[in-house]
């Protein structure tokens, strides 16, 4: 009896130690230890792009398939260029539908970002399509994940263990139920979508105005009431006044930003610059 019992008891201290010595994903464990991360923004369908931008120092790729012509595909071969490098890949799909996240969760993605998240059903359907039963309704067929993560204790336990949930708050009505909205289990991420936001307000890009610089605080006030980190677009300028606010998950510019603020200063010292829209005719 003594002998089973010190055996049952090694077994449980080996599975805890396993569990806790599991690979977890970057993101994840940084937001946990109050840490900020910085996602590269990947809009060209370019494994080439992807695998440099994974290895700069970014913590995650946002592979962007909502506003761009990456195809899935692409963003397949991306996922898999970027194997070994240090940022995870992260898919913003086209639009909240469980097919959406499941087909990009089979090819790799270890975090799904959903636009438009406007109401608590619409995230409680954001989390479940990316677990497997009993904690969600993600169907089973992963295909290349398997391959992506290999991992020792099945890709189902490797995956609704490590995947991340990103819901982006771009709408006056998701404004309006936002309390709803963060009360919903499983949220990773609540990220705000402050242009999309500005248009729902009638601002059309003007971020600055009151009432949607009121909205973002409200979104940012029901985040820290769940413990849920917030997110949102940044840059070397402002992230820094952003984490004394409260955000944690930033979405860097374009690689194809980055490349023209890197291509600016060669082409001031020769006198050059980029044509406008008044050098161009407009049709």
């Amino acid at each position: 009896m003594t002998r089973r019992r010190l055996i049952s008891t090694a077994a449980l201290g080996s599975a805890v130690q396993a569990q806790d010595t599991a690979w977890q994903n970057p993101v994840r464990v940084s937001l946990k230890a109050g840490k900020p991360v910085v996602a590269a923004t990947i809009t060209v369908p370019s494994a080439d792009v992807a695998a440099q931008a994974a290895r700069l120092g970014f913590d995650l790729l946002w592979i962007e398939m909502e506003h761009s012509a990456i195809t899935l595909e692409s963003a397949r071969n991306m996922i898999l260029a970027t194997r070994g490098l240090p940022a995870v890949p992260f898919i913003r799909v086209p639009y909240n539908e469980i097919w959406l996240a499941k087909r990009a969760l089979d090819i790799g993605a270890l975090g799904v970002i959903f636009p438009f998240t406007t109401t608590p059903e619409k995230a409680k359907a954001a989390v479940e399509a990316c677990k497997y039963p009993p904690y969600g309704k993600r169907g089973s067929g992963p295909g290349l994940a398997t391959l992506r993560w290999p991992a020792p204790e099945g890709y189902a336990d490797f995956i609704d263990r490590n995947v991340m949930v990103v819901c982006i708050i771009e709408e006056k009505e998701a404004v309006d139920r936002i309390d709803e909205i963060a009360a919903v289990p499983g949220i990773d991420v609540l990220f705000i979508g402050t242009n999309d936001l500005s248009h729902s307000y009638g601002f059309r890009g003007r971020q600055d105005e009151p009432a949607v610089q009121n909205a973002i605080r409200e979104i940012v006030a029901a985040a820290k009431k769940n413990n849920i980190p917030v997110g949102r677009p940044g840059n070397a300028a402002n992230i820094p006044g952003l984490i004394k606010e409260g955000f944690s998950f930033f979405q860097a510019g374009s690689e194809l930003a980055l490349y023209a603020d890197g291509a600016r200063p060669v082409l001031d010292v020769l006198g050059k610059k980029a044509a406008g829209s008044k050098d161009r005719p407009l049709y």
